[in-house]
């Protein structure tokens, strides 16, 4: 999750962000508009001060891992050293994955985590993603605390003798796949008489370590695209149909029983079925929750912009489905307080508890096998067999001296008689469809998310809702 505090920009390629998870920006330029070697020793050092403040230990420890940016070294190399100058103890598990990374931390019974990759965003991207040490990510008032650190410059280094140390550990990812195996839910054995043959598209990332050998350790044929960890993007690595052609191609080409795709960081997790057709970003967690939910009753959370579809899966099964804001660690908190056996978000991200609170790609893909194994169906099939809904996003750029809370307002109003939630911009639920509305933090900018029962139909609702939108705006 990036809730916004500051933002300078430049240019498109020229941005540094901060925000409560994290800092990210674009590699060169400027100290403070860009992720400047300056700047990522300025916001490691905040963090390990923070840390070493709530943890009162002399020489705390902190996992750290990157995926395959090209950036990758030298900006581990700086965020690592900054905090063995703190007197923080470093275990480098060098490429690795974001779920990994928080499956790292409380096994190695560490303080902390950080991981540095930029998820989706293009190859010039790096980012500091901060964890506590449960191997989640920080709350608002604690990443709050690090950028307030980072501002004033509050850290002190130690001296020669307390420096800290580094002990590379490149076993992680070996033990993440142990791990996804031994889920009671997990079935190896019928994954493998099925006798799936998989094309996999990791973006030359970290995903294309991890994932082809969970697939082999299940006995799935694999067939490797763009699965090299070198940092070269073939494509833009955010995974959406229009960025996925090759892998379709290839899915046909080699006959596969599915593809797979995962973003740099391999938190998200998309599949494609037989025939080349994406199965949907969405119905990642759809599918994923229908058969745990089919072992396990319980609960199910996803964020307010995600599909409805997660919500009739849930009462399909009698549990109990409950939206969050939108946002990693408001999803894990509503979880937590409702005891969801899963939840996630709707761009592919899959949370499971029994596995540890952080969206992963390799859970999810353990699962869907297994439940596809099951279900002896293709992936077409499987698709069709869940309520079809379609999504349409967008946005409206506002003046800058509008009041957008106003507008908010205004067409929360218009709508009082309908079912409304209000806990993160303003969402109106209407029998057959929806619409969720949300301000940047950084720029008069409203977002419009809307799902229907066809495109037509939530195009249509967003159209509609801009029209709505600037009439209450005057504009």
């Amino acid at each position: 999750m990036y809730i916004c505090l500051k933002l300078k920009q430049i240019n498109q390629d020229m941005t540094l962000i901060k925000s409560i998870s994290g800092i990210r920006g674009t590699i060169g330029g400027t100290v403070g508009d860009n992720l400047t070697p300056i700047d990522a020793v300025k916001f490691a050092a905040a963090y390990g001060s923070w840390l070493k403040s709530e943890t009162n230990k002399k020489n705390p420890t902190v996992v750290v891992g990157r995926d395959a940016r090209i950036s990758g070294p030298m900006i581990q190399q700086l965020v690592m050293n900054s905090l063995v100058g703190l007197g923080i103890d470093v275990i480098d598990l060098g490429l690795s994955t974001t779920p990994t990374v928080e499956v790292a931390v409380p096994i190695e019974k560490a303080d902390g985590g950080i991981i540095l990759t930029a998820s989706h965003n293009p190859k010039q991207w790096n980012a500091l993603k901060l964890l506590n040490n449960k191997g989640e990510f920080l709350n608002a008032s604690n990443g709050q605390k690090i950028l307030d650190k980072a501002e004033n410059d509050d850290y002190t280094f130690v001296e020669v003798d307390d420096l800290g140390t580094i002990t590379t550990n490149d076993t992680y990812i070996d033990k993440h796949i142990e791990e996804v195996l031994k889920l009671t839910l997990v079935n190896a054995e019928i994954v493998k008489e099925a006798g799936f043959k998989v094309v996999v598209d990791a973006v030359n990332s970290t995903g294309g370590i991890a994932i082809p050998q969970l697939l082999k350790k299940m006995g799935v044929e694999v067939v490797e695209l763009y699965c090299e960890p070198n940092g070269h993007f073939p494509h833009n690595p955010e995974p959406l149909k229009e960025h996925l052609t090759d892998l379709s191609e290839l899915v046909v080409k080699e006959k596969a029983d599915l593809g797979i795709t995962v973003d740099p960081d391999v938190d998200r997790l998309a599949f494609m079925s037989e025939d080349g057709e994406m199965f949907g970003e969405e119905y990642t967690l759809v599918a994923c929750a229908d058969f745990v939910l089919g072992k396990v009753p319980g609960n199910t959370v996803s964020n307010l912009s995600s599909s409805r579809a997660l919500r009739d899966v849930t009462n399909k099964h009698n549990g109990t489905y409950e939206a969050s804001a939108v946002g990693e660690v408001n999803v894990v908190e509503k979880m937590k307080a409702n005891k969801a056996v899963i939840g996630g978000e709707g761009n592919g991200g899959i949370i499971y508890p029994d596995s540890h609170y952080g969206r992963d790609s390799l859970v999810g893909v353990a699962l869907f096998l297994t439940h596809l194994a099951e279900k002896k169906c293709s992936v077409s099939e499987l698709r069709n067999s869940y309520p079809s809904y379609f999504m349409s996003k967008n946005k409206i750029q506002l003046t800058p001296e509008l009041d957008v809370d106003a507008v908010l307002n205004g067409f929360h109003k218009i709508h009082a008689s309908e079912e409304v939630t209000t806990i993160d911009g303003v969402k109106v639920d209407f029998s057959d469809c929806w619409v969720h509305l949300r301000k940047s933090n950084t720029e008069p900018i409203i977002r419009i998310y809307t799902e229907a029962l066809s495109q037509k139909k939530a195009d249509e609702l967003a159209e509609n809702t801009i029209v709505s939108l600037k009439e209450i705006a005057g504009i």
